[in-house]
């Protein structure tokens, strides 16, 4: 039996602690990925309660699933994507958006797998008072899809491989909307309204 309150047990350990009986490894599972979960979703949803509310739902549908979970797959992964998809329904549900509508890929080529995986931010952004507040703002006036892979990459540290499972899209499309987004928060850092 390994020992789950060592702050370096893998979710793995976890898992398979709590497929075992012990109620424990489960609660420091949670716990682990309470704050992250949370704040991916309040990206979706934009609202505080809205996001308490299906950061509740995701853990217990995690907690409902857990046994169907594949100890080979990375579990960051499978829970963010269980969070993209309780906060996805809940928009159709709520807006009736067809949040899926993607955007034509097809002139896509081999050239996005040479994308830089980062770009540094316009240098004046750094000159001014408000970093975090006008970086916020700007990235707010992004696209979903968009902000939630830059998010994903620059936030939760995901790589663009795991933001590609977690969104169900492919690498090249993940990767394109990373360049893109990089390329209109500049645009829109560089304005001169910001």
């Amino acid at each position: 039996m390994s020992d789950i309150n060592n702050p370096q047990a893998s979710e793995s350990e976890l898992i398979s602690e709590y497929l075992n009986g012990d109620e424990k490894a489960l609660e420091i599972l949670i716990q682990r990925f309470l704050n992250p979960i949370y704040s991916f979703v309040y990206r979706h949803i934009g609202d505080q309660k809205e996001a308490e509310d299906i950061t509740q739902e995701v853990f217990i549908k995690c907690w409902k699933n857990i046994k169907k979970f594949d100890p080979e797959k990375n579990f960051k992964t499978w829970i963010f994507s269980i969070a993209k998809n309780t906060s996805i329904d809940f928009l159709r549900k709520k807006k009736n958006i067809n949040f899926c509508d993607l955007e034509d890929e097809d002139g896509i080529g081999e050239w996005a797998d040479n994308i830089e995986d980062s770009a540094p931010l316009p240098d004046k952004i750094f000159e001014q008072k408000n970093l975090a507040e006008t970086l916020h703002n700007a990235i707010n006036q992004l696209p979903v899809k968009y902000r939630m892979v830059l998010f994903l990459h620059y936030n939760d540290h995901f790589n663009f491989r795991e933001i590609s499972e977690t969104l169900g899209e492919s690498l090249n499309t993940v990767k394109s909307r990373h360049f893109r987004g990089i390329r209109m928060l500049k645009t829109i850092l560089d304005s001169p309204l910001q």
